[in-house]
């Protein structure tokens, strides 16, 4: 049996350094500060303001873009919350509201309620915050109402810096909540409404 010719072996050209087929490369997920590092300056200050509305706070925490992980931004957040000084405080207080009870909730849960935070912000001039994550939804009228009766005896000072740090609280869990793509700091990660 006779075979027929053959094709002379195909030999690759010497390639020094060079691969043959293009190397692949995986492209890592996006995590849920990649998109808050790359909007737009005023995307980022929108959204900032509407998780703390202190305009310093909001420019330092956007100015020092992009951050590495969620903790960093979280830290960093923290830390211009902490450097505040009293007229950045009063703007962020300023912006706060008083809850909404839900509609269900009784006619003297509302009374209540009501007055408790007319003699607070009397007493102290802005309305009153409270972080409430965590708390489950049915103890959240409760943990209000003990807040604003146990801290209407506060000093001024002493309650700005309570307050400073709620809102430092707050500024965190709103944020969580856009970064996870909620869309709204109009609430915070356990449903509740800002202010309270």
């Amino acid at each position: 049996m006779t075979r027929g010719s053959t094709l002379p072996a195909h030999r690759l050209p010497h390639l020094t350094g060079r691969l043959p087929i293009p190397a692949q490369t995986r492209t890592p997920p996006a995590t849920l500060v990649d998109t808050f590092n790359t909007v737009p300056a005023e995307e980022a200050l929108a959204s900032l303001l509407a998780c703390l509305n202190s305009l310093c706070w909001a420019r330092r925490v956007a100015d020092h873009r992009p951050y590495p992980t969620v903790d960093a931004l979280l830290a960093a957040c923290d830390e211009a919350a902490y450097d505040l000084t009293a007229a950045d405080l009063t703007e962020a207080l300023a912006a706060e509201t008083s809850p909404v009870l839900p509609e269900d909730a009784y006619e003297a849960a509302h009374t209540a309620l009501s007055a408790a935070h007319a003699a607070y912000e009397a007493r102290f001039g802005h309305a009153f915050v409270i972080c409430l994550d965590g708390t489950p939804r049915n103890e959240a009228l409760d943990r209000v109402l003990e807040g604003i009766r146990s801290r209407l005896t506060n000093d001024p000072e002493d309650e700005r810096v309570l307050a400073a740090d709620e809102l430092r609280r707050l500024a965190r869990g709103r944020l969580m909540s856009r970064l996870r793509g909620a869309g709204n700091c109009a609430t915070s990660p356990d449903g509740t409404t800002p202010g309270t």
